[in-house]
């Protein structure tokens, strides 16, 4: 049996040399290599790394371009962000960082040197890559600085790969939990953030002598125990052989065959009840301290169906869906870097010929830069919430939120002036527009015809008020007119 170390462990067989590791305790840190063959090999390894990122991404980001054609734009969007792979990208630099507790990504360009920075306009032009470096790759270069008066105190710059700097402007990094400082981080070669795996490395040894049960378990759960009768103190060759033939009969049994023993014999499996109860628990118990360990919902490693949780909303639901909303606003530097790459390769100066051509009323006369920054500035991008409703009680809420804003539509409309009364209804017509199952074509409507034909409305209004006075005048200063009554009817 091989006798593993902890830190600097070079391991081999790594799930069997991390079991046999009898030097690792409670509280020993995991080396880059461990880090490294845990994600590849263990069974919660990439599942510890990668499952709050893929829950993250489950749902694709809600995108609107206020005051602009939006639908366009959109489209032209997420196309460039589908060849970029960005969330590809963007989830293989925060698994990496999770793993060692730091990672960075880079952006190379075809003909342009790491270490220059490249004019945005020049974007649309570039044959561009992203690699994500794990770190051994930028090690030397993102040990952080421990002077505490220093400005750049636990604070990363650039990074350098194999010797060659990168561009501040061209790279992102991210640390898993933020630096301690003087604690220095094996798995990441500096004073950085933590591994995924540095407090939960015990209960993850623990899990593989669980593996190890199962099989087994798994073994034994065949076996057979046959009580045969004794055939007395001295067995000759004769009974010795006639024990074998029943020994091997039972073995070969199976269904639809019949077996004779004798009256006082038994046959029955292996008596394992009490193995499930003792093993279940401490696998369960096992399973939660990892999670424990991690900081995150013990039902992202069991991988427990939620999907009816999600739709009712139940408590462990809203757990989960508050520890994802977590690692999204984690995740934003991610898109936030990628969001402004594929807008200038996505809205670029071709594509703005396609859109003055399609919508000349609104951009003929409009500059590109006022074009490209209006619209990077009213760009927005949400996360939709992982707490889903029904198809029912959806159309329900949006229901009701189209009558409250009809209601005050209603309101607004008989007091206002033509201006303001075609501003509220161009926002009622927003505000459907975003009940699309309600309302799933989107309505448009001309704000400056809008404006004439309620112009018209009110100033035909006015002409028939001014002339209904004139039209009864003659009863202006007279009395009042009785009304005779007839005399009743005998």
């Amino acid at each position: 049996m091989a006798i593993v170390g902890v830190n600097g462990a070079n391991l081999g067989n790594a799930l069997q040399n991390l079991l046999m590791c009898d030097d690792l305790m409670p509280g020993d840190e995991p080396s880059y290599n461990i880090c490294k063959q845990l994600y590849l090999y263990h069974p919660l390894g990439a599942r510890m790394a990668e499952s709050p990122i893929k829950m993250a991404q489950s749902q694709e980001r809600e995108i609107s371009i206020p005051n602009a054609p939006e639908d366009f734009l959109r489209d032209a969007f997420l196309e460039e962000w589908e060849v970029l792979e960005a969330n590809k990208n963007i989830a293989n630099l925060y698994k990496t960082s999770r793993i060692y507790g730091i990672a960075s990504m880079a952006m190379l360009a075809e003909g342009v040197p790491p270490d220059r920075p490249i004019d945005p306009r020049r974007l649309p032009d570039l044959k561009l890559g992203f690699n994500v470096y794990d770190p051994l790759n930028t090690a030397g270069s993102l040990v952080l600085n421990q002077n505490p008066n220093d400005i750049d105190f636990q604070k990363y710059s650039g990074i350098a790969v194999s010797g060659v700097p990168y561009h501040r402007s061209r790279t992102i990094t991210h640390l898993n939990e933020s630096p301690i400082y003087i604690a220095y981080t094996n798995s990441a070669f500096g004073f950085v953030g933590r591994s995924v795996y540095q407090r939960a490395l015990f209960p993850l040894k623990s899990y593989i002598n669980t593996l190890v049960t199962d099989d087994m378990v798994t073994r034994k759960a065949g076996v057979l125990v046959a009580k045969l009768k004794a055939p007395g103190s001295i067995i000759d060759n004769i009974m010795a052989q006639m024990a074998g033939v029943k020994r091997q009969l039972l073995k070969e049994a199976q269904t639809d065959n019949v077996l004779s023993i004798d009256i006082d014999e038994f046959i029955e499996t292996l008596n394992m009840q009490n193995v499930d109860k003792a093993f279940g628990m401490s696998r369960r118990n096992i399973i939660e301290n990892t999670a424990t360990a991690a900081d995150m919902p013990a039902q992202l490693l069991t991988q427990d169906s939620l999907s009816a949780e999600f739709h009712e909303g139940t408590e462990d639901a809203k757990r989960i869906a508050g520890y994802i909303e977590g690692v999204r606003k984690e995740m934003k530097p991610g898109y936030d870097y990628f969001d402004r790459i594929v807008q200038y390769r996505a809205w670029n100066p071709e594509f703005y010929k396609t859109v003055q051509a399609k919508y000349p009323e609104l951009y003929g006369g409009v500059a590109y830069t006022k074009a490209f920054y209006d619209w990077t500035n009213n760009f927005r991008a949400k996360w939709p919430s992982l707490i889903t409703e029904p198809e029912s009680e959806a159309i329900k809420t949006q229901e009701v939120i189209y009558k409250a804003a009809l209601g005050g539509v209603e309101v607004i409309v008989p007091k206002a002036d033509p201006e303001n009364a075609a501003r509220a209804f161009m926002w009622l017509a927003d505000v459907m527009n975003e009940q699309k199952k309600l309302f799933p074509h989107p309505l448009e409507l001309d704000y400056d015809a809008l404006v004439e034909h309620l112009s018209k409305q009110q100033q035909q209004a006015e002409a028939m008020n001014e002339a209904e006075p004139q039209k009864h005048g003659q009863f202006a200063d007279s009395e009042p007119v009785k009304i005779a009554r007839l005399p009743r009817r005998k």
